[in-house]
């Protein structure tokens, strides 16, 4: 296995004794070392400039090459910007070893819960990957592969919300192929181990074997050493998952069998199509059964005679309808809160809300009326509270599902959602 110019396959005795009694390193101080693995060592720091705690993570490259990519990487995880990405703040030169400053995630990482006694419930589990393949969907989408997918590289923060780390081992799409192989065998794809061409379609198939290993606390692939790993991940089929949990419904095996796929061809394509598999099976958990078809048609032409949903057609609102979630809040419940980050935009389908600021009153929306704008056209933070003023009915929209719907359904809900922000501002 070909070991990165920028990732040392171990941490020798010069590379410890370079950082013996580290207290500073650029601006930012030294608080206490978090973790140590074979790439570096990660230090709880603290900005006294913006007074906030940071991740610092110091490696040393073995050669001028291996540094030049160490900064094109990092600068290209420091252009993501995703609530389940872990921020990237800074980088720099310190000594002969290089730095990157990161957003420090309190929490654990996925690894806590990969023990059969630990495993989380059904929807959960399913929520906390959905989360994970929607960041990985925006990631693919600004041209980066992370090629490093595992439990350890999933933090799951004090809120139980999944941040993805270690971006800045990543590669840009156009340069990953000649790379060599990267990773950690037991989560790697076949046209890893071989390597061959890899993109999108290979942390796919990362991702399903970090799913199989949240369900049931065992991996997909697991080996004594590295070669029978890789027997096993380009030869041979995990067991059925639901040979090992009888909770779990059907599909959940039909979207395993798929993410695990040994032809990249059969795999999903991108990880919209796989977090859209996993939002279905959402839905349907806690049913025993679908719908009837008369009950489905009363909510489509409920939801037709929504302000908002007017000018569409019943064909369309179907469509709109197939992407988001019907929720319901009662009077006081907080919907949104003020400094939050999500990709989820909310329409108004009953009720009223109020919204606020710094904990001020500032307008009150009712039905028809939509927010959640801004955090789903660009993912930026939440800038008001938004609360129920009374018992609510809302749908709330994925920007990662929405992006399925057919173009004139998109075209007509962002001509509407202009007409609204047109009106709110003049």
């Amino acid at each position: 296995m070909a070991d990165s110019p920028n990732k040392p396959s171990k941490l020798d005795d010069s590379f410890l004794a370079g950082l013996a009694d580290l207290k500073k390193v650029g601006r930012y101080e030294i608080i206490y070392k978090i973790g140590q693995g074979a790439a570096g060592i990660v230090y709880l720091g603290r900005d006294p400039y913006i007074k906030r705690y940071v991740a610092i993570k110091i490696s040393r490259p073995t050669s001028e090459r291996g540094k030049e990519r160490f900064f094109v990487e990092a600068q290209s995880a420091g252009r993501l910007n995703h609530p389940n990405i872990v921020a990237v703040y800074d980088l720099g030169v310190y000594n002969e070893f290089c730095y990157i400053t990161m957003e420090y995630v309190e929490g654990h990482t996925l690894e806590k819960v990969c023990r059969a006694k630990k495993l989380l419930p059904p929807r959960q589990a399913l929520e906390t990957m959905f989360s994970v393949v929607n960041a990985f969907d925006y990631a693919h989408k600004e041209g980066i592969i992370h090629r490093d997918i595992k439990p350890s590289n999933i933090m799951v923060d004090v809120m139980g919300n999944a941040k993805i780390t270690d971006f800045g081992t990543a590669q840009m799409t156009e340069e990953t192929s000649e790379m060599g192989v990267w990773g950690t065998p037991s989560y790697m794809s076949p046209e890893q181990l071989q390597e061959e061409d890899i993109g999108p379609f290979s942390d796919i198939f990362s991702l399903g074997c970090v799913f199989y290993e949240i369900l049931t606390g065992k991996q997909a692939f697991p080996g004594n050493n590295n070669f029978s790993i890789m027997y096993k991940v380009t030869n041979e089929e995990p067991p059925p998952i639901s040979t090992l949990r009888k909770d779990l419904p059907p599909a959940v095996d039909q979207i395993l069998k798929k993410a695990l796929a040994k032809k990249k061809q059969d795999r999903y394509q991108s990880c919209m199509d796989f977090a859209y598999d996993l939002k279905f099976v959402l839905r349907g958990l806690g049913h025993s059964r679908a719908p009837k078809k008369d009950k489905v048609q009363d909510a489509i032409d409920f939801i037709h005679n929504v302000p908002f949903f007017r000018n569409f057609t019943k064909g369309q609102v179907a469509e709109v309808a197939n992407v988001g979630e019907i929720l319901k809040f009662e009077k006081g419940q907080d919907i949104v809160k003020e400094g939050e980050i999500d990709d989820h935009f909310f329409i108004i389908l009953s009720g009223r809300t109020k919204i606020s600021k710094s904990g001020q009153q500032v307008a009150v929306l009712s039905s028809g009326e939509c927010f959640g704008e801004m955090a789903f056209i660009a993912c930026q933070p939440r800038v008001a509270t938004v609360t129920a003023d009374t018992d609510c009915m809302l749908m709330r929209i994925s920007a990662t599902l929405f992006d399925r719907s057919p173009p004139p359904v998109q075209l007509r809900f962002f001509k509407n959602f202009a007409t609204i922000l047109v009106r709110r501002f003049s």
